[in-house]
């Protein structure tokens, strides 16, 4: 394997160690591979009194990071798929916890596409960065799943109920929105990228960063807090859906359209393990319950169905079990959040 053919390009210049996603084609995916490639350089990065700062760019010109790649493969023996899936997701965490916690600035350029996964080892870094391309999303309803990689933390607390509308939805947000969502953190536009990355070889990022950033976008969903903070207020998601379509607002009924295309399971998982985690004190402790909700995805067959619909056979027709948010029943919701034993089974 050559260095170009790695996944992850590491590489240390100055001050600054540089971790490069590197699969353009499949808009920098994560894999497991990946993963462990990048908690290694953050491991040695971390004790290494040379480095200073850490960036993570993707490489490409179309994002950062598309997420994480077929890790659940509907073709393969469930057991096996099992196995697999919650050994990548354990890693996975233990990684985004790492990246939040991790002690020198962490610079993540969310430059163009940032879903899921690429949300996970960007948005909990302590210098995060935006531009006019970034396109930042948690879209696993779509695909009968449920935002993790800590995402349920970072969108529960981002001001009134917007992290709740971006959650149900799956809706990808620029610049302005992402910013106001707290996802990032400076706006700098896209060909200052080069000079800025050059530059946080030499100086601390809190040095580097004011001589780029500039005024962000406006942020789009500013304008609807009204009728978001009050239709997303609702005690169920078919109560939510109502308001959405009473409310009178355009908008709003658009949005309700695309929630009802939604995994029902997805959505009602969704919205309890938001406002669980909510109520929740750190970041770990989210991860540990994403870890117990995704697991349960795993034999759940809106999962496999969502892939298959949106991945495999790419027909875009999804055909959810139960079809219809009111029969998913409480003891249905309830599975996703029972504790673990060894392997991400049910104890």
């Amino acid at each position: 394997m050559t260095v170009t053919d790695d996944p992850v390009l590491l590489r240390t210049e100055g001050h600054a160690g540089y971790l490069t996603l590197n699969r353009p084609r499949a808009i920098n995916a994560l894999n497991h591979a990946m993963v462990n490639r990048i908690a290694g350089a953050l491991a040695a990065w971390e004790r290494d009194p040379e480095v200073a700062t850490v960036v993570i760019t993707g490489a490409g010109e179309r994002g950062l990071c598309a997420g994480g790649g077929h890790r659940v493969d509907p073709r393969g023996r469930p057991d096996r798929r099992r196995r697999a899936s919650a050994a990548f997701w354990r890693d996975e965490y233990r990684l985004n916890a790492h990246i939040a916690r991790f002690p020198k600035p962490y610079v993540a350029i969310m430059d163009g596409i940032v879903m899921g996964g690429g949300v996970g080892v960007s948005a909990h870094g302590s210098v995060r960065v935006v531009t006019e391309r970034s396109r930042v999303a948690m879209p696993e309803t779509g695909i009968g799943f449920v935002p993790d990689v800590g995402g349920t933390w970072l969108l529960s607390r981002a001001p009134g109920l917007l992290g709740t509308h971006l959650a149900l939805t799956g809706a990808a947000v620029g610049a302005g929105d992402a910013l106001l969502c707290g996802l990032a953190d400076h706006f700098v536009p896209a060909k200052r990228l080069p000079a800025l990355l050059a530059d946080l070889a030499a100086d601390p990022a809190q040095d580097v960063l004011p001589k780029y950033a500039r005024p962000a976008p406006e942020a789009e969903l500013a304008a609807h807090r009204d009728w978001i903070d009050h239709c997303y207020a609702a005690g169920t998601v078919e109560e939510i859906v109502d308001r959405l379509l009473a409310c009178g607002e355009p908008e709003a009924k658009e949005t309700a359209g695309t929630i009802l295309a939604k995994s029902p399971v997805a959505l009602k998982v969704t919205l309890a393990a938001m406002r669980r985690a909510g109520e929740l004190a750190t970041l770990e402790q989210v991860l540990e319950q994403e870890y117990r909700v995704s697991c349960a995805a795993l034999s759940s067959p809106d999962l496999v169905e969502g892939i298959r619909a949106q991945v495999i056979d790419k027909d875009r027709a999804p055909r959810w079990s139960p079809p219809a948010l009111a029969e998913v029943t409480a003891e249905d919701v309830a599975r996703f959040f029972a504790p673990l034993g060894e392997g991400g089974d049910r104890t």
